[in-house]
């Protein structure tokens, strides 16, 4: 165990050339990033969490309620017994072939029963309440975090002056504010990754699970090899375009299409503004080329720019998916639901009503209008 340790641990990856562990010991003069540090993070996204319960409980539903946003969830499937078994135990999304079998045991036509299918689905989703509590904890914890963060950085040189972040590197002393920033976003990130598997699913459950997981290592990596100036510079950034997210998505499921809309289309001018431009031009320059000037390569170095560029990759993805949406805005005259929608789309079948059932204006599958499912979701993090 102790060559193993000492193995990962070895001073020719983490440090620059000449510096050891030793050096960065702290003193009575100085205090620098300590790996045991990270440990904090554990109970604290451990009473990220349970703060979360109790604001979404206590402040996000009552404001929900307010708002006139109902509990009810999707329409309710007609029970059926065959039916019901088939998508319990064998399977929620039946091929055609026995889509036909179906219809010929139960004397339905195909459509009812994909209809059927598709309705059991989105019975199991969350109501539209659920998701405005969620979207209103992450609205009140990116608004805090980044106007922390702008607070902490305008009186850091580094935000003036990119250079700074490397200059005496790595015998950077470690602030009370900057400690309390690294932790407080660790915590909330490793909160993320583990109530994602209890949250609302979204289709791309796997890129955020990467994102998660990326900047967990990011945010850990660069805080023990005394980084976290640059570091600071990244998460605030990617903090920027959050807020505004989350404010659109509340105000489409509280209905307001017009804020949505605007909203929307501050959050889409934020977030690619900033991570095609900003990050890009004045992050990646400094870590990829004033340090190199200054400090020069070693190996962490290359696996920091590396997450850097992973990063970037998803951010590109995602403002993909954003300008998707603004195009279908545009055409359509409003934000609708994206290709991410964790309710499934209705279709002119539903204007068909179901054997036994009587006739039903067609909604859509949350019972609401057809605006209100879910924004794009993805960039909220070093990006969410």
């Amino acid at each position: 165990m102790a060559g193993i340790l000492a193995w990962f641990w070895n001073e020719r990856f983490w440090l620059p050339h000449n510096v050891t562990w030793a050096d960065l010991k702290n003193t009575e003069e100085a205090t620098f990033p300590q790996a045991e540090d990270l440990y904090l993070a554990f109970p604290l996204a451990f009473c990220i969490f349970m703060v979360r319960l109790i604001f979404e409980r206590f402040v996000a539903k009552p404001c929900a309620i307010a708002l006139n946003i109902q509990a009810n969830g999707p329409q309710i499937a007609q029970p059926n017994a065959i039916l019901e078994k088939v998508f319990t135990a064998i399977t929620k999304h039946p091929d055609e072939k026995r889509l036909e079998g179906l219809s010929k045991q139960l004397d339905w036509d195909v459509r009812s029963i994909q209809r059927w299918f598709r309705q059991r689905r989105n019975q199991e989703k969350p109501s539209t309440l659920t998701r405005f509590c969620e979207s209103m904890w992450r609205f009140s914890f990116y608004l805090y975090v980044f106007t922390y963060g702008v607070r902490f950085l305008k009186k850091s040189p580094w935000l003036w002056n990119t250079r700074h972040c490397w200059y005496n590197y790595p015998y950077q002393p470690l602030t009370t504010d900057l400690h309390y920033y690294y932790i407080l976003e660790l915590s909330f990130y490793w909160s993320l990754m583990f109530s994602q598997f209890t949250d609302i699913k979204r289709k791309d459950f796997g890129i955020m699970f990467l994102h998660h997981l990326v900047t967990i290592f990011l945010i850990t990596f660069s805080y023990v090899n005394n980084m976290a100036r640059v570091g600071t510079l990244v998460l605030c950034l990617h903090d920027s375009a959050d807020a505004l997210l989350e404010a659109a998505k509340m105000a489409n499921y509280a209905k307001f299409q017009k804020m949505c809309d605007l909203l929307f289309v501050m959050f889409a001018m934020v977030f690619i503004t900033t991570r095609l431009g900003i990050f890009p031009l004045w992050v990646l320059n400094t870590t990829l080329f004033e340090s190199w000037e200054i400090v020069g390569p070693y190996p962490s170095w290359w696996v920091f720019n590396l997450l850097l560029l992973l990063i970037q990759g998803l951010n590109c993805f995602w403002s993909y998916l954003i300008v998707k949406i603004a195009c279908k805005a545009v055409s359509k005259g409003k934000v609708s639901k994206d290709d991410r929608s964790d309710i499934e789309s209705s279709s002119d079948e539903e204007d068909s009503e179901l054997p036994g059932k009587t006739p039903h204006a067609a909604t859509a599958t949350n019972g609401t209008s057809g605006t209100n499912g879910y924004l794009l979701t993805g960039p909220c993090s070093v990006d969410d």
